[in-house]
């Protein structure tokens, strides 16, 4: 193809990480893969579908990749001497991997590559914007890819080995199937025909830890398939890994819903493999997940701004698709570890087309059977912890929340989060990880126990309820089928009446929900 002038890829821009230091040029002779996503052919908005759920055939035939758009992507690869790999899912997913030197990427794409030296780990990088020729910048939603530094970050928290903090009320600790009978998680059903999707940017599991873990609860273990993504693989006990994350979001998942196929979703720790991972397990017609569970994410800051739109984009094709992607709200409080005083939502907590998922501290009486004494927003005080919650400065306030223009008056960017559940480590999951009783807690744990929920719900009312957000907010107060959580802060913010930035609508009272959602208010 004949090019003319590139011109920058709006939102692809780069810095390096902070505490980073350059070490020289990557390898001209390496070679690299990267994801070129492409736009999709129509837009696709949620309201023209009116809640009609589509097939993945449907999908990909109004909404995919045009594949002049796709042939045209093709026509550069070869003019760059790049390889196209993989052609199979190019026009559900939009994507087109190609795979070529780095001398020939650097020309391909306008950018120039170097080697990193980092706390967190050596990474290639790049800086400033990727650039197109002007005949493909208007095809093009990003590329991922020629970057490879760590994106995201696990939001467990392990309980300290000394046991609880300081301020934590009690030393307590349940299997996950206890804190679904807190809640009221429907009985009679089991998530039987649902298959639950987990995606993992680390770490693994051992088939014995399952197998071992649920018998001992006396839960037949569930069916575990792994998915390899971009080269990622279960990769239990690596050094750094997140062995932990890997076995909270299974035995939680799968304990809550034992009767839901579990599908894991490994992927490096880039922004390629998470954007990658999601595409994937979203249009995935062999394993059809109804429900995604996502415990790793970063500060907003972090991310680049074509990342957010089209992992947003990726989650709004999940909703239409009848796919519920539930994601954890972070460990860090109001500022999600940013170090700046600034408050922060984190990310892809923060699209609006996903359920993002805070944490409490949750107590249960002393009786037969035990019921919920008291529950605040989680909040450790000394170590750090806290449910992160707060307003993106990426996405507006989505129709959904119009709402909370009057309690929270001058905010305009979407609101997080949208439920939560049990995530103090004092208060925490008791989960086996690499042969190791440990009781772990985090927003981490929220997700999976909310796409466990979503597993039972969709069996017991015989339908996929997917992108459940606009539902569950106009669900009237207050027996709304959530505990509203009204005492306690995660810094900036405090919890109070409905919905706030700690720990949104609050936990779920199961068997509630199941009968409103049967027969949700019209809009």
């Amino acid at each position: 193809m004949t090019e003319s002038n590139k011109i920058p890829l709006a939102g692809s821009e780069r810095a390096p990480l902070s505490g980073a230091s350059l070490v020289g040029p990557t390898d001209p002779n390496q070679l690299v893969e990267v994801s070129v996503v492409l736009k999709q052919r129509r837009e696709l908005k949620l309201e023209h579908l009116q809640g009609r759920t589509l097939s993945h055939e449907e999908f990909a035939s109004t909404y995919g990749a045009d594949p002049e758009h796709i042939a045209r992507i093709h026509a550069f690869a070869s003019a760059h001497n790049l390889t196209v790999v993989d052609s199979r899912h190019e026009i559900a997913r939009r994507t087109i991997k190609l795979y070529g030197k780095v001398t020939d990427l650097e020309q391909a794409f306008g950018v120039t590559l170097n080697e990193y030296e980092h706390p967190g780990g050596k990474y290639r990088g790049r800086t400033g914007h990727i650039h197109l020729p002007v005949e493909l910048s208007d095809i093009v939603q990003g590329v991922f890819g020629l970057d490879n530094r760590p994106q995201a970050k696990p939001h467990y928290r392990s309980r300290p080995l000394g046991g609880a903090s300081d301020a934590a009320p009690a030393n307590i600790s349940y299997n996950p199937p206890q804190v679904a009978q807190l809640y009221n998680f429907p009985t009679g059903v089991t998530g039987a025909g649902q298959t639950i999707g987990i995606i993992e940017l680390g770490g693994g599991f051992q088939q014995s830890d399952i197998t071992n873990y649920f018998q001992s609860l006396g839960i037949t273990p569930p069916t575990v398939t792994s998915v390899s993504v971009d080269g990622g693989t279960n990769s239990p006990t690596n050094p750094n890994s997140a062995d932990g994350e890997v076995l909270l979001d299974i035995e939680v998942a799968g304990s809550v819903a034992p009767g839901a196929n579990i599908v894991v979703y490994f992927a490096p720790n880039t922004d390629q493999g998470f954007q990658d991972a999601m595409s994937l397990a979203i249009h995935d017609s062999t394993n059809n997940p109804s429900a995604v569970s996502i415990s790793w994410g970063g500060p907003e800051s972090t991310w680049t701004t074509q990342s957010m739109q089209s992992m947003d984009q990726v989650a709004q094709e999940a909703a239409a698709l009848g796919v519920t992607i539930t994601v954890a709200s972070g460990d860090n409080g109001s500022s999600d570890g940013v170090s700046d005083g600034s408050n922060n939502v984190d990310f892809p907590a923060s699209s609006p087309n996903v359920l993002a998922c805070g944490g409490t501290t949750l107590i249960a009486s002393n009786t037969t059977p035990p019921t919920i004494s008291s529950e605040t927003v989680w909040n450790d005080g000394g170590n750090g912890g806290a449910t992160g919650g707060g307003f993106s400065v990426q996405f507006s306030q989505p129709s959904y929340q119009s709402s909370l223009a009057t309690s929270f008056p001058g905010q305009t960017g979407r609101g997080v989060p949208d439920v939560s559940g049990d995530a103090d480590p004092d208060t925490g999951y008791n989960i086996l990880v690499d042969g190791q009783q440990e009781v772990v807690g985090g927003t981490s744990a929220v997700a999976p126990l909310w796409a466990g929920l979503i597993a039972l719900l969709n069996q017991q009312l015989n339908t996929r309820l997917g992108f459940i957000n606009p539902l569950i907010y106009t669900l009237p107060e207050p027996n709304n089928g959530f505990n509203d959580i009204t005492q306690g802060n995660n810094g900036a913010y405090s919890a109070g009446p409905g919905w706030d930035p700690c720990t949104g609508l609050g936990s779920p009272i199961g068997t509630t929900l199941a009968t409103l959602l049967a027969s949700p208010p019209a809009s």
